[in-house]
């Protein structure tokens, strides 16, 4: 009877935890194929005609939507590039070396990485302005790959911390140059916590409004800030439009978790158990 209820209980904890995490999601993208006037209807609809008229008029009336996705695409791939290489490298110096200046830095990349993001951002904007990269892509990506890399470093630290040091030290005695035991050696058996961190500042990067409100006007501007406008609208929010606009936007990074799913989880526990 306890081990029935035990089962019961987590069945309706996973439920719980389901509903909570995906129906909200599913909420917006079943609205965006229903008509404006049916989506808040009470009682709720769960049986409709679909139609893709939001998405239409979201094409009509929003082209800079679309536009505006380039950008939030170039800005994403050029963070979590950035965010890897660096992450990475730092992650293999706090591994195999070790000092007081290191633990030290180690300790303020985590203590800064907790304050809120505009006590960092608004101090940064004069000086982004005086140097002349105010709307810029690689404002971003800098802004972007500095946020993460502190974490994404201690992510790489664990990982290559696994990595035993004798095959360091075969290699260098084989003639390899540092730079290649780090190409050759440690990157294959370390990628994928390379990969598990880069999806993280690749989600980050694609749905980030802060940084690109204030560090943008119009050349680099994202697409979250253009979901903003459709929010604020002059003559009122146009649910259908918003939902449509916000479906179209969650649609890449969820096929991107989903497709990636195995190597994420493999990631995320292959340093948990040590072998």
């Amino acid at each position: 009877m306890l081990k029935l209820l035990s089962h019961a209980t987590k069945i309706s904890g996973m439920a719980l935890f389901m509903l909570w995490s995906v129906g909200p999601v599913l909420f917006i993208v079943v609205s965006s194929l229903k008509q404006p006037i049916d989506i808040f209807a009470y009682p709720p609809q769960f049986l409709f005609t679909p139609t893709f008229e939001n998405y239409v008029s979201l094409w009509n009336s929003w082209p800079a939507f679309f536009e505006t996705m380039g950008n939030s695409l170039i800005v994403s791939i050029g963070a979590t590039a950035l965010a890897s290489a660096v992450s990475f490298l730092a992650g293999y110096a706090y591994s195999r070396f070790s000092g007081t200046w290191l633990a030290a830095s180690a300790f303020y990349m985590i203590a800064i990485r907790l304050l809120p993001p505009i006590v960092v951002t608004l101090p940064l904007f004069p000086v982004v302005d005086f140097l002349g990269m105010s709307d810029t892509h690689a404002t971003l990506i800098v802004l972007y790959a500095a946020f993460w890399v502190s974490l994404f470093t201690m992510i790489m630290k664990t990982f290559i911390d696994e990595v035993p040091r004798e095959l360091d030290e075969a290699a260098f005695v084989d003639g390899a140059t540092r730079f290649q035991t780090l190409w050759r050696v440690i990157l294959p058996l370390a990628v994928q916590g390379t990969l598990a961190g880069a999806i993280f500042v690749f989600v980050f990067s694609w749905n980030e409004y802060l940084f690109a409100l204030i560090f943008t006007t119009n050349a680099a501007k994202t697409t979250p800030l253009v979901i903003s406008e459709v929010m604020d609208a002059i003559y009122g929010t146009d649910w259908g439009v918003l939902f449509a606009g916000v479906t179209v936007q969650i649609a890449p990074v969820v096929a991107l978790v989903a497709c990636a799913q195995r190597l994420l989880i493999a990631g995320l526990t292959a340093g948990s158990v040590k072998g």
